[in-house]
Parts: structure tokens; C-alpha cells; sequence
């Protein structure tokens, strides 16, 4: 079932949404950009994205571009200082989902998204997968060092346009999963398993086109899981959906998760 963002239909989508997740013991949460979007994030690939309006966002994105360009990495420090200063906080969205933890559904929550909000609404981390990693932490290209993205921060503040290494002068990045860049292999194991375990996938926000996570979607319907998907624009697994609605994120998932019945 599919319903926009308003009318009878919409009303009776979210309420097979709720009773599907009520029905539940095992529920594999997928997020995208388009939860936090409400917590003043933009997302990277709609028509107001990030890398839809600036293409220069995704050549500091892309591995080899950020490794081989000096001036692309002093850029993206500096866009790194401008969005510590957002201080975005979770919203609602993310809210709903620490309750499916709190009702004992929810198996995993795996997520495209970097920005660690979901940690700090209040999800337990042993449950999230980062699979495109996390920009709250900086790591060496050369020796794998890690360490919280302010200490890095800090130096740039301090004067320092490209900041190294400080055990071995390598080159630090956000630790993101950039374009070119592999997944870490056991997370995306994990995924796959959580998928096939679980007996409803909800999808949040996502445009459910980035593999190779998007493939967790139809393996957890060939599993014999439900799947509802949750998103501002039609996805391609619509079709394989049970319910499908367009709207709001962080008023849609309040409702669904029963912590406002509305």
C-alpha cells in the first residue's frame, strides 16, 4: 500500500505500518539522509542536496581527489569547521526508533548517515551499524590512527590548514567511507545477516539507490521479512513494499512506532 500525505489512504497506510510493527519481534532499521534533514542536515542527493547544488561537496567525498588534492583537503577542513558550529541535535525521527529499542524490536539499525545522531538520541551503539562510518572521528590514510574529529578541529582552528598525522605525518581524513573507498567488509556482513534475520525491514530516508547496502532491502522481502519504507520521494523497491508513505519523517515515525498515536 501506498499513500501520499494525506487522506484516507494515508491513514490507513499508517496504520498497517503500525500494526506490522507491532507484529514484529525482529526489525532491521535502514536510515538515509532524509532523517536528519529535519535536524537542519542537508541530504546529498535531492534536489536541494548537497552535492546536487555544490559539486565541489562531492569531490571532497571522492578518495583519490581528497588524497591528491592539497587545496580540496584545506576546503574540506574548513567546511568541517563551519559544520561543527551547526551543532545539530536529533529530532523526533531518530526519537521513534530509541522506542523500538525501548519495546525490545529492534534487532539492528543500520545507517548510511555519518553524522552520529542516532547514538545520541539514545540508540544503543551495539545496535547501529555505521556503514558509511562516522564523522565525529578522524583517521590516518597511513597508519590507521583514530581519534575524535575535534582534536583535529582544534589544530585548524589553531592555524593549522591540513592538519597530519601526529604519529606518523599521514594524511587524516574523516573517518567516512568516501567514493572509492571499500566498505569495512564486517560491517557490511552484518547488514546482510540482520537482514536476512530479521522479520521487518524499515526503511527511513533513504533513496535506497547506494549499493551495495540498498541490496538489503529485497534480500530481507526474499528472507520473508515485511518491509515498509518510509521516504520523501518514491524509492525503487516500492514495489516490493508492503506499505509506502510519503511524508514527513520525524511526524511519520512517532506515529507508526505508537509513541504518538496522532
Amino acid at each position: 500500500m501506498s499513500a501520499g500525505a494525506t487522506g484516507a489512504a494515508r491513514d490507513e497506510a499508517l496504520e498497517l505500518a503500525r500494526s506490522l510493527i507491532d507484529a514484529a519481534d525482529r526489525i532491521v532499521v535502514l536510515t538515509g539522509a532524509g532523517i536528519s534533514t529535519d535536524s537542519g542536515i542537508p541530504d546529498f542527493r535531492g534536489p536541494q542536496g548537497v552535492w546536487t547544488k555544490n559539486p565541489d561537496a562531492e569531490k571532497m567525498a571522492t578518495l583519490d581527489n581528497y588524497l591528491n588534492d592539497p587545496e580540496l583537503r584545506v576546503r574540506a577542513w574548513r567546511s568541517r569547521i563551519e559544520w561543527t558550529g551547526r551543532e545539530p541535535t536529533p529530532n523526533r525521527g531518530h526519537e521513534a526508533l530509541v522506542e523500538l529499542e525501548r519495546r525490545g524490536k529492534l534487532h539492528t539499525l543500520i545507517t548510511q548517515n555519518i553524522d552520529g545522531l542516532h547514538q545520541q538520541a539514545g540508540t544503543d551503539p551495539s545496535l547501529v551499524v555505521e556503514i558509511h562510518g562516522t564523522m565525529t572521528e578522524v583517521m590516518c590514510m597511513s597508519c590507521g590512527d583514530r581519534r575524535p574529529m575535534q582534536h583535529a578541529i582544534d589544530r585548524v582552528e589553531a592555524g593549522e590548514e591540513d592538519p597530519s598525522c601526529q604519529l606518523c605525518g599521514g594524511i587524516l581524513k574523516s573517518a567516512t567511507i568516501s567514493f572509492g573507498q571499500n566498505l569495512v567488509s564486517e560491517d557490511l556482513a552484518r547488514s546482510e545477516a540482520a537482514a536476512v534475520a530479521c522479520d521487518l525491514l524499515l526503511a527511513v530516508g533513504s533513496s535506497l539507490s547506494v549499493y551495495p547496502i540498498a541490496a538489503v532491502v529485497p534480500l530481507a522481502v526474499q528472507s520473508g521479512a515485511r518491509l515498509v519504507i518510509v521516504n520523501a520521494q518514491p524509492t525503487q523497491f516500492d514495489d516490493l513494499a508492503d506499505v509506502v508513505l510519503q511524508a514527513s519523517l520525524s511526524e511519520t515515525l512517532p506515529r507508526i512506532v505508537a509513541m504518538d498515536p496522532g
